[in-house]
């Protein structure tokens, strides 16, 4: 059984954790909370998609559709969490910005009314460059994916 600190598992990251350590606000935050986070490994973000989500009033109205960048950028939000949970507090809040995205296969739509699970797994890293596999999973189908590399920048 997990630990627990005010009912929460000790390897869960709410979305007010999640803030303090990555700079992204609505509209472009894109994960409600981080669960199962090795650090320096793998983590599964949690994103609940809303209808209310600003990019649906455009992205295919009639059937609403999550438009692949978005997965793919909550993919690299779920990244930069286990960047910074490895890192610790004196890298909370840096920017990371995409390097490179590859092998990007979207398979199934994410729809209104979906939970993804965003798990990514560190492929590796140097210095301040991270390589991430990340997947997109809804009720146990896979989504999309893509193999990505971030650069974390220090002094901003």
């Amino acid at each position: 059984m997990d630990a627990t600190v005010e009912g929460k598992a000790l390897n869960e990251l709410d979305i007010l954790r999640i803030m303090q350590m990555i700079p992204h606000r609505y509209p472009m935050l894109l994960i409600d909370k981080v669960v199962d986070i090795v650090s320096g490994e793998s983590a599964t973000g949690i994103k609940n998609v809303t209808i209310n989500e600003p990019f649906f009033m455009g992205h295919f109205p009639q059937r609403p559709v999550m438009p692949g960048v978005m997965i793919i950028e909550a993919m690299a939000q779920t990244s930069a969490v286990l960047v910074m949970h490895t890192l610790g507090q004196s890298a909370e809040g840096k920017l990371v910005y995409f390097m490179t995205i590859d092998e990007a296969r979207f398979r199934r739509p994410i729809v209104p009314g979906d939970r993804i699970q965003i798990k990514v797994t560190k492929q590796q890293n140097r210095r301040n460059v991270w390589k991430f596999r990340g997947e997109a999973w809804v009720d146990g189908t896979l989504c999309a994916e893509a193999v990505y590399a971030a650069m974390i920048v220090m002094d901003s």
